[in-house]
């Protein structure tokens, strides 16, 4: 008799990986995901569509934990409990239901990085990789013992997004090589060091602000770790808000003192605190993106001096 799996899930991930265990067989009578959030720019797959080309029944509560929501999983005796992306912690309650065990899909290589926006952190702080981790559930975050994970490179101009896509692939691939194992019982349990990791929280668009007291890689990192379909990062000069959407690092000298933006014929290139300068790839300016000519009708010149306004720290958070 197949087994039985209850699925949560989300994104590009949930989509993909609940796939996978179609592929191999279980039996999803129930998925949980998520209402599209109206404000948010939506560039990846959905759940319930999948689901509804394969007839699996999908709710979509706001409270995952509502006695409703327990009852329903409850009523669909689930050997297994799987949560790919999902967005809301689950209680005691829903965790124990599964005869099997409750697992995550995490978006790092575990104990680094869990939380929120593991990929965009790992980008964000020059990490050379990161991957995919699949771990038992318990009530603290991305904190239950480790099953498997599955390396992925960050390369130096790599943006968040195209690591991300690899992590989509890394997930499918550790969910083949790992689920097989599951349900046969000869997979294998260590738990996290979490001492020897992070926790970090969500980011919000105001966490895209250049600091332009940091070096030339670390704006390089920024940039392209909130680069679109994320927020984007941005300065202000003169009242106006001039949108960084892409850059490339070479670890290039600086071509001045000082934080700078300019222009070399029609390459844009910022000037950082550390004398080094990264290129910016695109420069937006509200719905406009600038050439060269755009930004001097703008601003009357090829060189604009950047604003020294140091920004709030944003680090690890407390578990």
């Amino acid at each position: 008799m197949s087994q039985r799996a209850v699925v949560f899930a989300y994104h590009e991930v949930g989509v993909r990986s609940l796939a996978v265990l179609l592929e191999l067989g279980l039996t999803v009578p129930l998925v949980v995901t998520h209402e599209d959030d109206p404000a948010e720019q939506r560039w990846f797959a959905s759940v319930r569509e999948l689901c509804a080309w394969a007839g699996i029944p999908c709710i979509t509560p706001t409270r995952p934990n509502a006695p409703a929501v327990v009852a329903a999983v409850r009523a669909a005796a689930p050997d297994w409990l799987f949560s790919f992306y999902y967005r809301r912690l689950l209680g005691a309650e829903l965790l124990a239901l599964p005869t099997r065990g409750a697992f995550n899909l995490h978006g790092s290589l575990l104990p680094h990085y869990r939380g929120r926006a593991p990929v965009n952190w790992a980008v964000l702080h020059g990490e050379r990789q990161t991957g995919a981790s699949l771990h038992r559930m318990v009530e603290e975050p991305d904190a239950g013992a480790l099953v498997d994970q599955q390396a992925v490179p960050i390369l130096t101009n790599d943006r968040a997004d195209r690591v991300f896509g690899r992590i989509v692939c890394a997930a499918e691939t550790l969910l083949l090589r790992t689920v097989p194992r599951m349900l046969a019982g000869t997979h294998e349990e260590s738990p996290l060091d979490l001492a020897a990791g992070s926790y970090y929280g969500g980011r919000r668009p105001e966490d895209g602000r250049v600091d332009w007291t940091r070096s030339a890689w670390d704006v390089h990192n920024l940039i392209r770790a909130v680069a679109p379909p994320y927020p984007g990062a941005f300065t202000e000069v003169g009242g106006r808000r001039l949108a960084l959407l892409g850059s490339h690092f070479q670890g290039e000298s600086a071509r001045g003192a000082g934080a700078r933006l300019y222009w070399e014929g029609a390459a844009c290139y910022v000037d950082c605190a550390d004398a080094r300068r990264t290129r910016i790839t695109r420069l937006a300016l509200g719905d406009e993106d600038l050439t060269a000519a755009r930004f001097r009708a703008a601003f009357g010149s090829d060189i604009l001096e950047l604003p020294i306004l140091m920004t709030r720290a944003v680090g690890p958070a407390s578990a």
